[in-house]
């Protein structure tokens, strides 16, 4: 398995649907943590723009697309830009994981 590293950035027009929504987004990554497949995931405290970071284990980037495209908040439309990115994390908690 790999890590990648995921940031979603919200459709800020939509700011009552992802309240509405977050509880559901947030047992449905809830979840996949408990399987192992999420291994972090948080919002962005700066301004910049509203978003998250998620680190999540899979075979590869489609996988990962797959996946999350399953998210309350990807189905209903409230991520309006989602990278996904390979990443290697050589020290710390997620270190050896490969």
């Amino acid at each position: 398995m790999s890590t990648f590293a995921v940031e979603y950035v919200y459709d800020i027009s939509r700011t009552a649907d992802i309240d509405a929504l977050r509880p559901d987004h947030r047992a449905f990554l809830g979840e996949l943590a408990e399987q192992g497949t999420v291994l972090a995931s948080g919002p962005w405290l700066d301004n910049a723009a509203p978003g998250a970071l998620l680190l999540v284990s899979a075979e590869n980037d489609t996988e990962v697309k797959k996946i999350l495209d399953e998210d309350p908040f990807h189905r209903a439309h409230l991520i309006s830009h989602r990278s996904v990115r390979a990443w290697n994390p050589v020290l710390g908690a997620f270190a050896d994981r490969t």
